[in-house]
């Protein structure tokens, strides 16, 4: 059994159906003509299937008249009767024809709709977010919605109208006996149905979360492949998923035997219907009351009533199941963007590209704070580092100002306007970064290179790459520009990555440049030639640069220190090895490190 579910969040009163098919409309508004048109085929469609029993009765009716006599066929009718078949069948393609347009535009407008909102949620949310289980609600919402515009305008709609015509029909010209016999079949069949569904509806549900978590554990295990191999738990990985997928085994068995009751009971429901009407028919055919085309008609709209009818429990079911596969969408959807543009936001108008930070404080949570009335001017094309411990502070302050989260206290302003009064898109335009670490696009050298400015010309891109010292290892490589780099960049090591983003920050051409630790993952030696490029790249640019390695720094114009987010420290590198402080002791120490270092490659250790 599932383990109890808590009932605000799993009882179907609680899920918003409603709600889940009035997001519908939007998508049907747009192709309303077409909608229209559709439902029109739909109705002639049906029209054309009751006419088929009609003319079949009176075919029967025609032959039977003559039994004893030389049967001359009824020409006009046969052809009638095959007329209304093509008929049926072609209005219906007709319909699924006009309404594909409508159905896949509706697939494509939401997919594009939930990727924008995912670009729109805040960092925060993407750094909490579980991609396997996001993957798989996005693909459960997209089928969903194909699934409700299917059934609902060319299933339940088509049933309803054959049902309507089909009691007007026996109304019109049978006793009120077979309309009471078909209302009160259709009405047992409709009660069981929902009543057996809700039911299971639990287990659909706990089944869903189950699917979302066990895919969810299966990404996260290949994205941190490395990971496991270097641990060597290949086995755990494998238990922790198989614990979830048995617990989702569960509840699947227990799902698919409810639905073998539901099943028996809609065959019994109309097993025992079909079997009355048929017997009142019989009596009254053999009283003279009716003709044997009437018992044929009544069992002609019989069959044809209550075969999309006992579809219809099927279609219900997958509606209810697709309400339920889109509720997990829809909460993606009220999750609200963190950070908003103003409603008053002007482009960021640059001038000289003065930054300035005035007494910033701010905490990822309330209990947390990261800084502490930090504040430091980087004036128009010069430098200033940022050094410290690790949890000092340190990217937190380019995080910031990318506005990837707002302030708790203080300003930003570059050239005296404040980040939080300008539109995002024109912020980031703004500002160019090489961060610590370099994620690429599972694509070409060319693609993740050109990313920075999509327009550049190729030249432009070619001399990106030379000057972060990156062309002549592209040119080595069988396919060139062309190579793939695998997801998340795993093919290329992490320098190369590093120079795939400063790279890209040289393309981007931006007034303001950040560097995360930009040399990290490079040789003394690579280290070298890119500080060399950084320096002619920042020469003309405001630059922020957040740095472990103090040797990289020390043409900084400011150097400023920090200590559990507080500035302890500010200056040139030649003044505050004066000032014999921090930052004194944290050169003193690399220094030494620096020196066992070269000891050990010149005794061949390293």
């Amino acid at each position: 059994m599932p383990p109890e579910l808590d009932p605000t969040e799993s009882s179907p009163q609680k899920r918003r159906d409603w709600t889940n098919i009035r997001a519908l409309l939007p998508y049907l508004w747009e192709y309303r003509g077409r909608v229209l048109a559709a439902i029109g085929c739909l109705v002639l469609a049906k029209i054309a299937n009751i006419g088929v029993p009609l003319t079949l009765k009176q075919i029967v009716d025609r032959l039977d008249a003559y039994h004893q006599a030389v049967i001359i066929p009824p020409t006009i009718l046969l052809l009638t009767y095959g007329a209304l078949k093509l008929s049926n069948a072609l209005f219906s393609e007709l319909r699924d024809v006009l309404f594909a347009r409508v159905r896949y535009r509706a697939m494509r407008r939401l997919t594009v709709r939930t990727l924008a909102h995912l670009h729109d949620l805040s960092l925060r949310f993407h750094l909490e977010r579980k991609t396997g289980a996001i993957s798989r609600d996005l693909e459960r919402g997209a089928r969903s919605l194909s699934t409700l515009l299917n059934y609902l305008a060319f299933s339940i709609l088509p049933v309803l109208v054959e049902f309507l015509l089909a009691t007007v029909l026996l109304l019109g010209r049978y006793p009120p006996v077979f309309t009471v016999i078909v209302l009160g079949s259709v009405t047992a069949y409709v009660a069981f149905t929902l009543m057996i569904t809700h039911w299971r509806m639990e287990h659909r549900h706990w089944m869903n979360r189950l699917e979302s978590q066990a895919n969810n554990e299966a990404i996260d295990s290949l994205i941190n492949y490395e990971t496991v191999k270097y641990f060597g738990n290949e086995d755990w990985e494998l238990r922790r998923c198989d614990a979830t997928l048995i617990r989702w085994e569960n509840s699947a068995v227990l799902s698919q035997t409810s639905m073998s009751v539901l099943n028996l009971g809609q065959g019994a429901i109309i097993a025992v219907g079909v079997t009355l009407i048929l017997f009142v028919a019989a009596h009254q055919v053999a009283a003279g009351q009716l003709t044997l085309g009437d018992l044929t008609l009544v069992n002609a709209l019989l069959l044809q009533l209550f075969i999309p009818l006992n579809f219809l429990g099927i279609v219900y079911r997958q509606i209810k199941y697709a309400l339920v596969d889109m509720d997990d969408l829809l909460d993606l959807f009220e999750r609200t963007p963190e950070i908003r543009d103003a409603p008053t936001a002007d482009k960021l108008h640059l001038r000289q590209g003065k930054l300035r930070f005035e007494q910033v404080s701010f905490g990822y949570q309330p209990d947390r704070q990261i800084l502490f009335e930090v504040s430091f001017t980087v004036p128009p094309g010069r430098k200033l580092a940022v050094v410290g411990a690790s949890g000092a502070g340190k990217s937190t302050l380019a995080r910031l100002l990318f506005r990837f989260y707002e302030v708790n206290g203080g300003r930003i302003l570059i050239d005296d306007q404040d980040i939080a009064s300008v539109t995002q898109q024109s912020l980031r335009a703004a500002i160019g970064i090489v961060p610590q670490d370099t994620v690429l696009f599972n694509d070409t050298l060319y693609y993740n290179l050109a990313y920075a400015r999509p327009e550049a010309s190729r030249e432009e891109i070619t001399a990106a790459a030379r000057t972060a010292q990156l062309h002549d290892f592209i040119a080595e490589l069988p396919a060139g520009y062309d190579t793939v780099v695998g997801e998340r960049g795993l093919k290329l090591s992490g320098g190369e990555k590093q120079r795939m983003a400063i790279a890209r920050a040289i393309l981007k051409q931006p007034r303001i440049l950040i560097f995360d630790e930009a040399t990290s993952a490079l040789d003394s030696q690579s280290e070298q030639a890119i500080l060399q490029a950084l320096r002619a790249v920042a020469m003309n640019h405001t630059t922020l640069v957040i740095a472990h390695r103090l040797s990289t720094i020390v043409d900084a114009d400011q150097i400023l220190v920090l200590d559990h987010g507080r500035v302890q420290e500010q200056g040139t590198h030649r003044e505050l090895l004066q000032q014999k402080g921090m930052y004194a002791q944290m050169w003193a120490l690399q220094q030494q490190e620096q020196a066992v270092r070269e000891e050990e490659r010149l005794l061949g250790l390293d």
